[in-house]
């Protein structure tokens, strides 16, 4: 399987003659999608269907980030989109009822996603909420318990694997105690190792996930210079050896102006730190080029755990 080491997006609800000879040309690892790109059921089963016919691979990941709540994508389709923490609350008061709830809502989801042709949805998000974490984020996550956290994100992850659909549990290590929104700036968390050993990076324990995304947060107390997506020493020892974490790791955003060089300077240093794929999601053809131009083909590591995901898909 040669792919590189990135997944693009595209910028309308049809596939432009550029983007056909982008797929087809630099093969990307694969491809996400959002509000711009879904108009209607037919319409986004169409377009799922001819990126796999251009990448002669039934099985091309196609992901989207539909989280429910304020983060939807698929307004246009989806009647009911209900976010985590609505979910944290109820299971906080009835645990079983809860979890029959989330499991029905997710399996409903699901099946929709399959119809239309999705393979990955990015989900859980699996951050800790604060008093001081940022508005941009609190309806997003689950609890300020991590026991809630970790039992929903597993039921979650657990529900998808059942429907045979991939998740990407987010923002790892832990974008929680940032008080900023790393979609403007780059925040930084004082919290020392052991408090966020205990809390933050906790909650991302023992998940079975195939994907993770980082955060564009960084953690002073462990890598003064760094983000986590750009942080050798984070991705390696708190990461892979402390959370334990086995899947295939992905950047967040490489546009997200938290990260402050240009984008191939963003893509080089988060694939040097240790991420495996880097992600792109403005949907301008030149910028994707741009990256894919500068981006490895994935790696033996990568080829093994997409093969490993391909299996699962079977």
């Amino acid at each position: 399987m040669i792919r590189k080491s990135a997944i693009i997006s595209i910028s309308k609800t049809r596939l432009s003659k550029t983007e056909k000879k982008i797929l087809k040309k630099y093969k990307p690892w694969g491809v996400i999608l959002f509000s711009r790109n879904i108009k209607s059921s037919n319409q986004l089963i169409d377009l799922t269907k001819e990126i796999r016919k251009l990448m002669s691979d039934k099985k091309y990941p196609i992901m989207i980030d539909e989280e429910g709540g304020t983060v939807t994508r698929l307004a246009n389709i989806i009647e009911n989109s209900y976010s985590q923490i609505f979910f944290g609350e109820i299971y906080k008061k009835n645990i079983n009822i809860g979890e029959k709830l989330y499991i029905n809502y997710l399996s409903s989801l699901i099946k929709d996603l399959k119809r239309l042709g999705i393979n990955i949805n990015t989900v859980p998000v699996l951050d800790k909420i604060y008093k001081k974490t940022h508005k941009f984020l609190i309806n997003r996550c689950y609890s300020n318990n991590v026991k809630i956290i970790k039992a929903l994100g597993s039921i979650c992850v657990s529900t998808y694997k059942k429907f045979k659909v991939g998740t990407v549990i987010k923002h790892i290590p832990g974008h929680g105690y940032a008080n900023l929104d790393s979609h403007k700036t780059l925040p930084s968390i004082l919290l020392d190792k052991k408090r966020l050993t205990k809390n933050d990076f906790n909650c991302f324990k023992e998940s079975k996930s195939f994907f993770a995304m980082t955060a564009h947060v960084k953690y002073k107390k462990i890598d003064k210079k760094n983000c986590a997506t750009f942080s050798k020493k984070i991705i390696s020892e708190t990461i892979r050896k402390k959370i334990g974490f086995k899947g295939i790791l992905i950047s967040d955003d490489l546009s997200m102006k938290a990260l402050s060089h240009d984008l191939i300077t963003n893509a080089k240093k988060s694939l040097d730190a240790g991420c495996n794929l880097v992600l792109y999601c403005k949907g301008n053809s030149k910028e994707s080029i741009k990256i894919l131009k500068n981006v490895p083909n994935i790696d033996h590591f990568t080829k093994k755990k997409t093969s490993q995901f391909y299996k699962f898909l079977s």
